[in-house]
């Protein structure tokens, strides 16, 4: 299913520089928002996905996710019924650790019993709603759930505070001395609402620029 974004980029980024002329200065130097979404078939494998994809280098994780959806694919692919047919050794071939076979299983268990939503119930479940229902999944916080919000679902004011390239990003912006707590990112980022998302987008960015 194709993903969109719940805000129009251009009124964002005039709300941000006016807002702010420090980030507005980061907007100039960066250039346009360019976030393209990750196209979203089901919660289930987008979250499977970044399960995989925890404490592992781009490439590895791409590896054995891409071994996960071989194993998957004769009990029916990427959806929670093909998981609870799997066997665990087959998983564990793949290249999955136990506790990441211990989470995916419970991502299974959480689709069944409704915890996880299907995809158009989450796209009306607030952000609080959706990241306390996916944190109960074994191994699932509240970044990766931010990075869900952002990256998938397209929502305009998520803040991953927890995230340390955002930390760092934005003690390069605002010259602090150390890394600033999240209470400190907060406080700022009240200037951005209701577009953190892309305020958070532009402090990742600037990393990697000069």
């Amino acid at each position: 299913m194709p993903t969109k974004f719940y805000f129009k980029p251009a009124a964002a980024l005039a709300h941000l520089r006016e807002r702010d002329p420090l980030l507005a200065a980061l907007i100039k130097r960066i250039g346009p928002f360019t976030l393209e979404l990750t196209p979203l078939t089901s919660l289930f494998e987008a979250i499977l996905r970044s399960i995989v994809y925890q404490q592992l280098h781009g490439k590895a994780a791409a590896t054995i996710h891409a071994r996960v959806m071989v194993v998957l694919a004769p009990y029916g692919g990427a959806t929670p019924s093909a998981l609870a047919k799997t066997p665990d050794s087959a998983l564990r071939s793949a290249g999955l650790s136990r506790n990441k076979l211990r989470a995916i299983r419970d991502l299974a268990a959480k689709c069944h019993a409704g915890t996880v939503p299907s995809l158009p119930l989450a796209h009306t479940l607030t952000d609080d709603e959706l990241v306390a229902r996916l944190t109960t999944i074994h191994g699932v916080g509240p970044w990766t759930v931010h990075m869900l919000l952002i990256f998938y679902l397209g929502r305009p004011d998520v803040l991953p505070t927890g995230d340390f390239a955002i930390r760092l990003g934005f003690q390069k912006l605002y010259r602090k001395r150390q890394t600033p707590s999240p209470a400190t990112i907060i406080k700022q980022a009240r200037l951005w609402q209701p577009y953190r998302s892309v305020a958070s987008w532009y402090l990742w960015r600037s990393l990697d620029a000069p």
